[in-house]
């Protein structure tokens, strides 16, 4: 009876991947409506449709840096009916950071591809008199704790690779955390702050107006919207890469053909000649890795954050 049982089970699993999606998908993006991953998730909904039929929707489910989104989602049936689309924080950050998340990221997700990734920024008003990032450098060691560097909040991306920033040149600096990215471009414009590492995305408009000078960027290798504009690692900072990226995950569990139906999907999503594009134009690159590959990056970038938050006593706000 029981191996009947078993067998009856295994069948209408099969049936039913077999009929996916046959009722809505839902992408949980666990921000408020408007960042870039929201953005993502919502440029691709065409093409998915296209490519899978069915309906693919997006509830934004923000809340506590992006962990209430995940947490339903860790929570939910892996059924291919709920989905994560994320930036790094749920995935790699908020764990080590928060005292408790409502989820494992390390045994609750399976994970499919990281779709696009943007590296950081570091710029500072046009005003400002540092002109390199040499010039940066030099003026933190001579002047130890006095130039301030904002962020959109404790443990954000620009955050943490500021500290991974005076970690790596044995500087320091004065941490200024806002309350996001818009209330630190206005006070970087106004030069109320002295810099910020900041996301490509959201800086390369101020400084193709002339109004931010990039002195560097925290990518492998130099950005087609940026050729001028040196990496940290050319101006002789070693493993300071950084990059913002999003990503999507399902519960643990997903059947096999379907994680392998929606990560063909989502791969021919990004390339799309109307898609990958605009992506590019925008600062991101596109990465559309397997799950596999996703899997060992999520368990490097884990641990990559885990140490530098634990050695610099980061906390949350």
């Amino acid at each position: 009876m029981k191996k009947l049982l078993c067998a009856v089970a295994a069948a209408l699993t099969m049936t039913s991947a077999l009929a996916w999606p046959d009722k809505p998908v839902t992408m949980v993006v666990p921000f408020p409506p408007g960042g870039s991953t929201d953005l993502i998730a919502r440029t691709l909904i065409p093409k998915l449709q296209d490519k899978l039929g069915g309906t693919f929707i997006v509830d934004n489910k923000a809340g506590a840096t992006g962990t209430i989104g995940a947490g339903a989602v860790a929570r939910s049936a892996p059924d291919g009916y709920t989905l994560l689309v994320s930036s790094l924080g749920p995935y790699v950050i908020a764990p080590h950071l928060l005292a408790k998340v409502p989820y494992d990221a390390t045994k609750d997700f399976d994970y499919l591809t990281v779709a696009v990734q943007a590296p950081n920024v570091l710029v500072v008003p046009a005003s400002s008199p540092h002109k390199s990032l040499a010039d940066v450098i030099a003026f933190q060691k001579a002047n130890p704790g006095k130039m301030t560097f904002a962020s959109s909040g404790n443990g954000s991306s620009d955050h943490l690779t500021a500290e991974l920033f005076w970690q790596q040149t044995r500087t320091s600096g004065v941490h200024v955390p806002y309350r996001g990215g818009g209330p630190v471009m206005t006070d970087l414009l106004g030069a109320q702050v002295d810099a910020s590492f900041m996301n490509i995305n959201t800086a390369m408009p101020q400084i193709q107006a002339g109004k931010l000078k990039a002195l560097a960027i925290t990518s492998a290798k130099r950005s087609p919207l940026l050729p001028n504009v040196q990496t940290l690692e050319e101006g002789g900072i070693k493993d300071a890469n950084v990059y913002s990226w999003q990503a999507f995950a399902a519960p643990r569990g997903l059947p096999a053909d379907i994680k392998a139906k929606l990560h063909a999907a989502i791969v021919a999503g990004l390339n799309d000649p109307q898609v990958k594009p605009k992506l590019l134009e925008l600062g991101f690159e596109i990465v559309a890795n397997t799950p596999e590959q996703f899997t060992a990056y999520q368990a490097a970038e884990f641990s990559r954050w885990k140490k530098l938050i634990t050695d610099r006593n980061i906390k949350a706000d």
